[in-house]
């Protein structure tokens, strides 16, 4: 039993993030293939490889929709999606003002006021502070995001990319060669 209209056994969740992400993969993938030249050089399979991982981001980041940060950050890469999404950011800059002011304020505190007041420097603060910076480095995103959303964020985001990772994994299984031979 499949729904013709999408082409999903009929057990499938429409609503899930897994059905959503492999939908639009999957329609990525055919205009990739559509406009695939059959060039094997090295530059033409980097590009390639370049837009399937482009379209997996955009696929997973248009499943989950605008409602989270870091798919905002993603879809905002993309041309098409900048206009749907400058309502967002619209919203979003006086947010984003008053948390830089914040981090700013938290700066003044640790300090004292004073910069070159090191009696008071905490070595583990410094390290700790560190690893919230390469937290916001690797979720989409995360630089304009206060820590306890972006905790927020970098669990969801995870979410998807284990969503990501089951699909795809699930395609190269279905579509692999030596499955057609044994059916």
């Amino acid at each position: 039993m499949t729904d013709h209209k999408n082409h999903l056994p009929s057990t499938a969740k429409p609503s899930s993030i897994k059905t959503r992400f492999a939908i639009k993969f999957l329609q990525a993938m055919k205009k990739l293939n559509n406009n695939n030249k059959n060039k094997n050089t090295m530059s033409e399979k980097h590009k390639r490889y370049l837009a399937i991982r482009a379209a997996s981001h955009a696929s997973m980041a248009s499943a989950v929709g605008p409602r989270r940060a870091w798919s905002r950050a993603v879809l905002r890469k993309i041309p098409h999606h900048q206009k749907q999404l400058h309502y967002y950011s619209l919203m979003n800059k006086q947010r984003i003002r008053r948390r830089r002011n914040i981090r700013r304020n938290r700066i003044f505190l640790i300090t004292r006021g004073n910069p070159n007041n090191r009696e008071n420097y905490d070595h583990e603060e410094d390290e700790e502070n560190e690893e919230e910076e390469d937290l916001r480095e690797l979720v989409p995103g995360g630089k304009e995001m206060d820590f306890c959303r972006l905790l927020n964020e970098t669990a969801h985001y995870i979410k998807c990319l284990r969503a990501q990772v089951q699909v795809m994994t699930n395609i190269l299984d279905h579509s692999s060669p030596s499955n057609f031979l044994y059916k």
